[in-house]
């Protein structure tokens, strides 16, 4: 059976993306809506912002049923865009300025957009991209200072066909599992997720997020700056994550900090170096997502905070969130939470029939947020979406009281002499010895099998070796599981939404050396 919410869908306030700021400038002009770099933008000025965007849009040609790639980083400007494009009908394509120019070349050539703009958050990345690019510097009035440049390409009957489905939005995955797809996102989805997150943690006016997470990631778009402005609060924006940007926030207001678990990490190693005492006055919520949630970073990051870490679950491909931790209970395990209301889940064995409760299935899901597709990639398409249903590609197991407990990534499973070894499971164990940071395990292709090796970034200043690690493990975890080998780092490598970059350690492990017979 489905596994779903018990608890009743809120109906949406608002029907379209551009409905939110307008709703509140109208109702509270003069209450701030974004901050950054010691600057505010009430939300009278961000209207006035998204109507300069407008107009420079406009004049580039934009349609209703366009596609407009969006390149920056969190910045004003970048949201007034965001909402700009969304009125005048056109899709978005977000893009983090931090990505190469090969990648960001291969999505614009692949999305194929009828405008291009790039947006200058602070760093060079944004305007080296726009004049590589060709494109030319434009002032946008209350908007700011971006290059933007018409492609002359057709929109095409793909989009044309998308545009009557709501399309909103194209973000384009991250590739850590294959080459990165655009995935076609609608406004109704995105908003069921941003209403739906308001009113889980009771979202209000008087609240302040700290926008962190890149707004090219679904995270950051829904979860984070339209959940918050739906409410009517204000979002604290920043370009780049950095310790000593963030420990500003916490004592300046925010009253929501969302990350993903390395950003908690570098939090927990800053405080524990220097002794210092966390202040966070107004805070009363924190989050970690991206990746499953280790056990031993919730202990810390806990008694750091006063305060439950809170975890979900979801995809790009969801708009994203399909599972979240209730706000008015604490639980000491690591589940992702029941289903968000208004979503339905199942777990399936490879046959796509319903696993018994407790038992491990992929998992299936059933919700408003679910994509239309990948842009231009049928076949993709036709494999992750069946009869209604997104194939997640992702293993959990649904206890009786309805959570979900995420096992691993199908890809990310490793087969070692014919057992299946999650990596996310033996991370949690390695995790738990104190000189450890975090560790990531993936599998390396040998003679008709994997190995398990386990890259491991040690706390500051402590010294551990592979060694003590296999001692340490030894007793806790069955031996297939065990790593064979442990390759140490000071800094694990991440993509540019914060989340460990798998794919590279995984290319890492396949340049090692043959082990020693």
């Amino acid at each position: 059976m489905p596994h779903t919410s018990a608890l009743a869908t809120h109906a949406p306030s608002f029907a379209r993306l551009e409905q939110i700021p307008r709703h509140w400038a109208a109702l509270a002009p003069d209450s701030i809506a974004l901050r950054e770099d010691g600057c505010h933008w009430t939300y009278s000025q961000l209207c006035a912002g998204i109507v300069a965007a407008r107009t420079a849009l406009a004049g580039l040609g934009v349609e209703a049923g366009d596609r407009v790639l969006l390149a920056g980083e969190n910045c004003a400007t970048l949201v007034c865009f965001v909402f700009a494009v969304s009125e005048l009908g056109a899709a978005f394509i977000l893009v983090n300025a931090r990505q190469s120019a090969d990648e960001i070349d291969a999505i614009a050539s692949h999305a194929q957009p009828q405008v291009e703009v790039y947006v200058d958050a602070g760093e060079r990345d944004d305007d080296m991209h726009g004049i590589r690019r060709g494109a030319a510097r434009a002032l946008c009035g209350a908007a700011g200072i971006v290059r933007a440049r018409a492609t002359g390409l057709p929109a095409g009957p793909d989009a044309t066909e998308a545009a009557g489905h709501g399309l909103a939005a194209m973000i384009y995955t991250s590739g850590t599992t294959g080459k990165p797809k655009g995935v076609m996102l609608t406004q109704r989805g995105l908003l069921f997720v941003a209403l739906t997150m308001r009113d889980l943690r009771h979202l209000s006016a008087a609240d302040c997020s700290y926008a962190v997470l890149p707004l090219s990631h679904t995270m950051g778009l829904t979860s984070v700056l339209l959940s918050t402005l739906s409410a009517g609060g204000s979002v604290w924006l920043r370009a780049r994550f950095d310790v000593a940007g963030t420990v500003h926030a916490l004592a300046d207001g925010v009253t929501l900090f969302q990350g993903v678990q390395v950003m908690y990490s570098a939090l927990l190693t800053h405080f524990h170096a220097t002794g210092a005492a966390l202040n966070a006055p107004r805070l009363r919520y924190v989050y970690a997502g991206g990746s499953p949630m280790d056990p031993t970073l919730k202990t810390e990051v806990e008694a750091l905070f006063g305060l439950p870490l809170h975890n979900g679950y979801g995809m790009t491909e969801s708009s994203p969130t399909l599972c979240h931790s209730r706000f008015n209970e604490h639980r000491d395990d690591v589940a992702v939470g029941p289903p968000i209301p208004g979503v339905e889940l199942r777990m399936v064995n490879a046959d796509g029939i319903d696993v018994p409760v407790g038992q491990s299935g992929e998992v299936w899901a059933r919700s408003p947020g679910v994509m239309l597709g990948y842009f231009r990639d049928p076949a993709a398409t036709a494999s992750a979406l069946r009869d209604g249903w997104l194939r997640t590609g992702d293993l959990a197991r649904c206890d009786a009281d309805g959570r979900v407990h995420l096992v691993g990534r199908l890809k990310d499973m490793i087969i070692r002499s014919g057992f299946n070894v999650y990596p996310a499971e033996v991370e949690a164990v390695i995790n738990a010895h104190g000189s450890v940071s975090q560790s990531v395990v993936v599998g390396r292709a040998v003679d008709r099998n994997e190995e398990v090796v386990a890259f491991v970034q040690p706390r500051l200043g402590a010294k551990i070796d592979g060694a003590t690690l296999i001692a340490y493990l030894r007793d806790r975890i069955t031996a297939y599981k065990r790593p064979t080998r442990f390759v140490f780092l000071d800094a694990l490598p991440t993509l540019p939404t914060g989340k460990t970059d798998r794919a590279a350690l995984k290319m890492m492990a396949q340049s090692l050396e043959p082990p020693t017979q």
